[in-house]
């Protein structure tokens, strides 16, 4: 146990005591009866003499070794998705570069799971674009990917979000999509909350009715599609979608704030996950989804249910910036040496919203080693002139 002194919400101080971590598995990674992807960060080379803002500088080293620690949970790799930074922070060059080593990382261990983010974030934001330009920016990310030998998570396009007219141009262009791809992909569905500029997607601002957009595409090409990510933060949605779901195709959560009870199921089925809070959480959600494969339903909750209040705090009101918490958890469990991001995200939260991070990450029993997080978030307020 350690002890820290951490500010509050009326200006003032107050100490906190930590408890008892997860332990780490050791030995074989578990097995689950769920299929679940952690969406994985990138760590900044703090080193690198760069513009922040504006130049990506990735340690490669310890961007991979973070994938390896997650394989040895048992967890898949979802690979350059938003987590990553994708499209806020890196772009494909850099998305490019980190599916590469992270494939050939994925080679030298049989077994594990990862699949790669396609998307069309090379295309100018600010250049008009037809519906044949999407299609080719899709077509250049997916032949990159299959082509390195990894498999395809669709990801949506801010480009068509902002040409599409009606729902017919994302059944053209998914269609013409999916018609090709090798293998069958992860459609990704992000809600505006994640990022503001898909709005809208997939013909309206109405969720129900885009929902039935995107029902009508994974019929139609049901044969080409493993499964939909959709992450709209609503467990009402997820659970509609997911009882009309064609056959064969599956349902990963993305939903950050109701994940446990997703995973869990009812008696209509489960979703499998594709979660950004599994990068946080990762010994929790290893923990869990081993006892959940064991039979032990009561033993998953009793584990996972605690890393709610730490996930919806994480992913918090403006969403967009969960990133800066991930990241921010991965330097207090010791995985990375320094809290910097791509794109100096790490400004984007503020230190009451870290403060109140660490004891929901220590109530969740997902601090590694106590004393280091208290150490190194005792660093972070000296640095603010707070300690």
């Amino acid at each position: 146990m350690a002890t820290i002194s951490l500010p509050t919400a009326n200006r003032s101080f107050a100490p906190y005591t930590t408890g008892e971590p997860i332990m780490l598995p050791k030995g074989a990674p578990p097995k689950f009866n769920r299929i679940a992807y952690a969406a994985a960060h990138v760590v900044a080379d703090p080193l690198a003499d760069n513009d922040p803002w504006l130049e990506a500088s990735v340690d490669w080293d310890k961007t991979i070794a973070f994938r390896e620690y997650l394989w040895d949970l048992g967890l898949g790799v979802a690979e350059a998705m938003d987590t990553a930074q994708r499209g806020m922070g890196l772009d494909w060059s850099g998305a490019k570069e980190l599916i590469r080593r992270a494939l050939e990382a994925a080679r030298r261990r049989p077994g594990v799971k990862i699949a790669c983010g396609a998307g069309t974030d090379h295309l100018d934001a600010n250049a008009r674009v037809s519906i044949d330009d999407i299609v080719r920016a899709y077509e250049e990310q997916i032949e990159t990917i299959e082509g390195m030998g990894g498999q395809i998570i669709l990801m949506a396009s801010r480009a068509l979000a902002r040409l599409a007219k009606d729902p017919e141009d994302y059944a053209r262009v998914y269609g013409r999509i999916l018609r090709q791809v090798k293998q069958p992909v992860i459609i990704h569905w992000l809600g505006e909350m994640f990022d503001p500029a898909l709005a809208g997607y997939w013909g309206s601002q109405d969720h129900m009715a885009a929902m039935e957009t995107c029902l009508t595409i994974l019929q139609d090409h049901a044969a080409k599609i493993d499964g939909i990510k959709i992450s709209l933060l609503s467990k009402e949605k997820e659970i509609s979608m997911r009882r009309r779901l064609p056959q064969g195709v599956r349902m990963y959560t993305g939903d950050d704030f109701n994940y446990a009870e997703l995973i869990a199921g009812d008696e209509d089925g489960y979703s499998d996950a594709l979660l950004g809070i599994f990068d946080a959480i990762a010994p929790a959600a290893s923990a869990g989804l081993a006892r959940l494969a064991n039979g032990d339903l009561q033993g998953f909750h009793g584990i996972l249910e605690p890393t709610v209040p730490l996930s919806r705090h994480i992913f918090k009101s403006p969403t967009r910036f969960y990133k800066t918490g991930v990241v921010f958890l991965a330097w207090l469990n010791g995985l990375q040496d320094h809290f910097v991001m791509i794109g100096g995200q790490e400004s984007a939260r503020s230190l009451l919203h870290l403060a109140e991070l660490f004891r929901l990450a220590d109530n969740a029993r997902v601090l590694h080693d106590p004393d280091l997080a208290a150490a190194r978030m005792s660093k972070l307020l000296s640095v603010h002139g707070l300690a």
